[in-house]
């Protein structure tokens, strides 16, 4: 648990600080990859920077205590992280996800872990009658995106947990969407949390970075074997910028969601939009949900044109708003899942779960709204088939 009472607070002065030999603010990078001993068997604290290293530390410790975790640990990429997790599971064990889920996260498990027998059900985590069917005897783990990417489908977290752990299920959370400032999986009855911290916990789109974050001493002691043993750790330097990131996590989150919150309303009431898919909006089918488990819907949006407007020629007009992959930075974003995000899932199944290839994913930035709006109303104003 934090030790502080607001999470602006902790933002800034959780976990390790400050520097306690030089009193830096700021704690150091120490680009070094390996500590000088002072006999065997007699090491200050550090040997190898893959096991341990001061800068990476102070980031674990932030995010641990930011998600209300017992341990945490920084790796190289998100999916780095969720590899690290994943490798929690034997030969013949099957995991459970989401309907719609990164599709990164998808590809892992279809295209790599299934390499050693470790399989994969698509489940449809927001119906718990219909979740609870699909948990057979080899199901050992669930993965859950809450809102998920890309059709921001919310699932309820602490529902699915009761049901998981019923049947011994490890519970594992992608937080990406939400950080720990508006969602925390952890209080709800996850047993892991991920992240890619690329994204929001970075915020400035100039670091790839995860983070995994575990609830009890036990799963942090795997964790950490497995990342020292596997090795796709956090560089140094990278995790100092994200420790940098993470201070103005609350300033720039609460201008993100005011943002996507105006966008989206605009998106709804846009005659040229047929669906809009935002948590934060009341006529959301997870509205409530989300409401329960989250401070707010975050500021992902997803939508889809109608027939008579040509997508293509609506990314080509945006001026403003990027297309490009990724999310969260201080930059509008706009991508299209069916061939970027998503591509690595199958057609067939895209179409089952309902990502279609006329939806559009938007990552509101903190630029002007006004300026948003007026982009994004330009390039669907270009886009109508005349």
């Amino acid at each position: 648990m934090s030790r502080f009472n607001n999470t602006e607070t902790a933002l800034i002065h959780g976990g390790i600080s400050i520097d306690e030999r030089t009193g830096a603010v700021n704690i150091p990078i120490y680009q070094t990859s390996t500590y000088k001993q002072d006999g065997l068997g007699k090491m200050r604290g550090y040997e190898y920077s893959r096991t341990g290293n001061p800068t990476r530390e102070a980031l674990e410790s932030l995010i641990a205590e930011l998600e209300g975790g017992v341990a945490g640990f920084a790796f190289a990429s998100g999916m780095a992280a969720l590899t690290a997790v994943l490798s929690l599971l034997h030969s013949g064990d099957r995991v459970l996800i989401s309907s719609n889920v990164y599709g990164g996260t998808f590809r892992l498990l279809n295209k790599v872990f299934d390499h050693f027998s470790i399989n994969y059900t698509i489940a449809d985590t927001t119906d718990l009658t219909v979740y609870e069917s699909q948990i057979t005897d080899d199901v050992k783990a669930v993965i859950i995106e809450s809102p998920a990417n890309p059709l921001m489908t919310v699932t309820d977290i602490r529902a699915v947990a009761e049901v998981s752990h019923k049947h011994g299920l490890l519970v594992i959370v992608d937080n990406t969407f939400m950080t720990p400032y508006l969602q925390r999986p952890l209080e709800l009855g996850a047993d892991i949390v991920v992240h890619s911290a690329t994204k929001y916990l970075g915020g400035h789109s100039d670091v790839v970075s995860g983070l995994a974050v575990v609830n009890t001493k036990e799963l942090a002691e795997q964790i950490a074997f497995i990342q020292n043993s596997t090795g796709g750790v956090l560089a140094p330097f990278d995790s100092f910028l994200l420790i940098r990131g993470i201070k103005t996590l609350a300033v720039r989150m609460d201008r993100h969601v005011y943002n996507a919150e105006k966008a989206a309303e605009f998106l709804e009431s846009n005659n040229a939009v047929k669906n809009v898919y935002y948590p934060g909006l009341e006529s959301s089918q997870g509205y409530e949900v989300n409401r329960r488990q989250a401070k707010n819907g975050g500021a992902m949006i997803s939508f889809e044109l109608n027939e008579n407007y040509d997508i293509k020629k609506f990314f080509e007009s945006l001026e403003l708003v990027s297309l490009a992959e990724s999310l969260g930075g201080v930059e509008s974003l706009v991508c299209h899942p069916a061939t970027m995000t998503h591509a690595s899932i199958p057609a067939d199944i895209r179409k089952k779960v309902g990502i279609t290839d006329g939806l559009i994913r938007l990552s509101v930035g903190i630029e002007s709204i006004d300026d948003i709006i007026a982009d994004i109303a330009h390039a669907i104003e270009l886009s109508e088939i005349r």
